[in-house]
C-alpha cells in the first residue's frame, strides 16, 4: 500500500493536514464519501426508503381506485390490473434511482460517454424492470384468481395488495439497478425475453401460429395483443443488448490492459462490442419491421445478426486470446449445435421455421451465459472482481485512518503562520481508480481533479 503521510501536529494538539488546492475533497473525506456510496449497509437502508415510498404510492391508488367498491383479483378493472401499473412505474422509478446512485460508485464510465448511450441505457433498463414487473404481476394475481375462484375483495384489501406490490416492486427495482453487473444484466435480459416471448405464445388467439413460423407471431395474425408483446419484447432486448454490451467490454478492456501491460498478446475487444452492438441493432430492427410489412427487411435483418453471430465466435481465439481453453471448446460446440440447427431446418427439412429460430435463439443466449460467466471467473481470479475493488476501498480507507492516528501520536511541533505555505504532498494517493502497480480497482473509474467524478 502506499505511504499515506500528513504533516506533523499543531501546538494545539491537532495534526496538521497536508494543504489542498481548493475545491479538492481531502483523501480521506473522499475515500469516505466513495465507502458511503459503496457500502452495502447505505445501500440496503436507501432500498428501504424507496420501497416505504413505493408502497405509500401504492395504498394511496388502492385508497382512489377501490374505495367503497369490491374487484376481482384478475381481469377487467381488477387488482391485478391495478397492481400490474402500479409495479411497472414503481420499479421503473426504483430502477432510475438505483442506476443514478450506480453510476456514481462502480459505473462512472456509462455517465462519462455521449449523453445519448446513457439515456438509451436508462430506457433500456428501466422498461426491462418495468416489464418483468407487470408479467409477474398479472401472473401472480391470475394464479390466486384461479385457486380462489369468484373471489372479489372490498377497498382495505385491496389496498393492503398493492401497498405490497408497490413495496416488493420498489424494493427488488432499486437493488437490481444499484447493483447492476455484467452478470446479472445478462439474466435480466435472458428473463426478459424468455417471459416476453411465452407471454407472446400465450396470448396468441390463433392456436397453430407455429405452422408457419416464430415470426408469426409479430405479425398481427396471432392476434393484436401477441403482436405487441412480441415486437415490444425484440425491440428493448436488441436495446439492451447494445447495453449489455458495454459492460462486457467495459470488462475486458480493464482485464486487457492488464494484460498489455505484462506483454501479453493484446486482445481486439472491439470485434465482441461492435458484433453484439450489431446484433442488437438487428433485433430492434426485426422487431419495428415485423416480417408482414416488408418481408426482405426483416429477413434482412434476421440473417445479418446469423452471419455476425457466426463470424464471432468462428473468430473467438483471434479476438480473444488469453481465456481458458474450455471457453474455446464451448464456443465451438455451441457454433457446431447452431451450424447443425441449420441444417435440419435446410435442407433436411426435420422442423419448421419456428423450430430453427427458437434453437438459434437457444444457442445465443446459452453462448452468452456461459462467455460472461467465464469473464466474471477470469476477472476474479486476476484481482478485479467486486470483492476485490470493495476490499482496496476498505483498505485505503483504513490506511488514511491508520495515518491519522499516528499523527495524532506523534509530538506537538510550533505551529507555522498563515503565510507560511506548507507544500502540497506529492505522494501518490491510491484512490478507487488505482491500486498498487497502477491496477484499476473499478472499472471504468476515472478521477479527475475534484476527486472521484470530478472533470478530468
Amino acid at each position: 500500500m502506499t505511504d499515506f503521510s500528513a504533516t506533523p501536529a499543531t501546538a494545539t494538539g491537532r495534526p496538521s493536514m497536508t494543504r489542498v488546492p481548493e475545491g479538492h475533497p481531502r483523501p480521506l473525506e473522499r475515500l469516505l464519501s466513495v465507502r458511503r456510496l459503496t457500502s452495502p449497509v447505505a445501500r440496503e437502508s436507501l432500498a428501504i426508503w424507496v420501497a416505504i415510498a413505493a408502497g405509500a404510492a401504492g395504498a394511496a391508488v388502492g385508497l382512489l381506485v377501490f374505495f367503497g367498491r369490491r374487484a376481482p383479483l384478475s381481469g377487467d378493472w381488477s387488482v391485478g390490473t391495478a397492481a400490474a401499473i402500479l409495479t411497472a412505474v414503481a420499479a421503473g422509478l426504483a430502477c432510475l434511482v438505483g442506476l443514478a446512485r450506480s453510476t456514481r460508485t462502480t459505473h462512472q464510465w456509462m455517465a462519462q460517454r455521449h449523453w445519448g448511450w446513457m439515456v438509451a441505457d436508462a430506457v433500456g433498463l428501466v422498461v426491462v424492470h418495468a416489464a418483468i414487473a407487470v408479467m409477474a404481476c398479472l401472473a401472480l394475481f391470475r394464479l390466486f384468481q384461479e385457486a380462489f375462484t369468484g373471489l372479489t375483495v372490498d377497498g382495505i384489501a385491496s389496498t393492503v395488495m398493492l401497498t405490497l406490490t408497490g413495496t416488493v416492486a420498489g424494493y427488488l427495482g432499486f437493488n437490481s439497478s444499484a447493483r447492476i453487473s455484467t452478470r446479472s444484466l445478462s439474466t435480466l435480459l435472458a428473463l426478459f425475453m424468455a417471459s416476453g416471448m411465452i407471454v407472446s405464445m400465450l396470448l396468441a388467439e390463433n392456436p397453430f401460429w407455429w405452422h408457419a413460423f416464430f415470426s408469426e407471431l409479430g405479425t398481427g395474425q396471432a392476434g393484436i395483443l401477441s403482436f405487441w408483446t412480441f415486437n415490444t419484447t425484440l425491440t428493448v432486448s436488441g436495446l439492451v443488448l447494445t447495453t449489455l454490451s458495454s459492460f462486457i467490454t467495459q470488462d475486458l478492456f480493464t482485464w486487457a490492459r492488464a494484460r498489455a501491460r505484462l506483454g501479453i498478446r493484446k486482445a481486439r475487444i472491439g470485434v465482441l462490442r461492435w458484433s453484439l452492438f450489431i446484433i442488437g441493432l438487428c433485433m430492434m430492427g426485426a422487431g419495428v419491421v415485423p416480417i408482414n410489412f416488408s418481408d426482405p427487411v426483416h429477413s434482412t435483418f434476421i440473417r445479418i445478426l446469423g452471419v455476425v453471430f457466426i463470424v464471432l465466435l468462428a473468430s473467438i481465439q483471434i479476438w480473444l486470446p488469453g481465456f481458458p481453453p474450455a471457453v474455446y471448446v464451448g464456443t465451438y460446440l455451441m457454433l457446431g449445435l447452431g451450424i447443425i440447427s441449420t441444417l435440419l431446418w435446410f435442407p433436411l427439412r426435420y422442423y419448421n421455421l419456428t423450430g430453427f429460430e427458437l434453437a438459434m435463439g437457444g444457442v445465443i443466449y446459452a453462448w452468452l451465459v456461459v462467455f460472461i460467466r467465464n469473464l466474471d471467473a477470469v476477472l476474479t481470479e486476476a484481482g478485479m472482481g467486486d470483492r476485490d475493488r470493495d476490499a482496496a476501498v476498505q483498505e485505503a480507507v483504513d490506511a488514511v485512518e491508520a495515518g491519522q492516528e499516528a499523527d495524532e501520536a506523534a509530538p506537538s511541533v510550533p505551529e507555522r503562520s498563515a503565510t507560511a505555505a506548507v507544500p502540497v504532498s506529492t505522494t501518490p494517493f491510491t484512490t478507487p481508480a488505482r491500486q498498487t502497480g497502477g491496477r484499476p480497482a473499478y472499472r471504468g473509474w476515472t478521477v479527475g481533479p475534484g476527486g472521484p467524478g470530478g472533470p478530468r
